[in-house]
């Protein structure tokens, strides 16, 4: 192989395929584009950038997920911004006994695909309306508009993860629905623009990740329900 096709070849694998779901935007944006390279190109040359831009936002790359049962996986791409024990919201039907929730953030050029943190089988999809605060805010998990999945493992125990809409995202896309069975990694859905993912762990389980870390969707471990392990520990550096 040339040094010419090794660095095509280096490029060709570090690009993302786009999720369907921006397609349209991305057709939409094209043929703007081309419109106004026949009327007015400096603006068509501003939508070309916005082009390119949707193309990387909807950017949808595959990942390696660990396999084995008790693992909890980053279900989104992103800085964890919080670790608490909280009580569940009612409407995930986990009860009255408190959790640990661990909250991604997802900035505007984090990947927006979501994926299932545990394989098993959805029991609940829940959707609630709701305000559009910054998705930072500890009151987002609360009172934002969100979607909520409840996951079943083979062994009974459930873990919810909530998608939740931020001060710009106003849409959020499922892709499965109460019923469906779901591999660990899978893609379960998508919000547009900057947003938060909340994982709620069976009682009991400790997060083996801390605040400030960045996530990988699909790739980080959470926590490990087969381990006792106590919460970690961490310090920025």
């Amino acid at each position: 192989m040339s040094e010419r096709q090794g660095i095509f070849d280096t490029i060709a694998e570090s690009l993302a395929p786009v999720h369907r779901d921006g397609h349209k935007f991305l057709f939409i944006g094209a043929g703007l584009a081309l419109l106004f390279f026949l009327i007015w190109p400096p603006l068509a040359w501003i939508l070309v950038v916005v082009t390119l831009w949707i193309a990387y936002f909807f950017r949808d790359p595959d990942r390696v997920t660990p396999l084995r049962e008790g693992l909890v996986i980053a279900p989104a791409d992103g800085c964890i911004s919080s670790v608490e024990t909280v009580l569940p919201p009612p409407e995930l039907g986990l009860g009255a006994e408190e959790r640990v929730r661990i909250s991604t953030f997802l900035s505007v050029l984090d990947v927006h695909i979501c994926r299932a943190p545990v394989a098993g089988r959805i029991v609940r999809s829940v959707y609630v309306p709701g305000t559009f605060f910054n998705a930072a805010l500890d009151k987002a998990s609360e009172e934002n508009e969100r979607r909520g999945f409840v996951i079943q493992k083979s062994d009974g125990g459930e873990i919810a993860v909530v998608m939740i809409a931020g001060l710009v995202a106003r849409r959020i896309v499922a892709f499965v629905h109460e019923g469906d069975s779901v591999g660990a990694g899978e893609r379960i859905g998508l919000i547009r623009f900057g947003s938060r993912v909340d994982v709620y762990l069976p009682p009991g389980k400790h997060a083996l990740i801390a605040v400030g870390q960045r996530a990988v969707a699909g790739e980080t471990v959470f926590a490990d329900a087969q381990s006792d392990e106590q919460e970690r520990v961490a310090r920025r550096a």
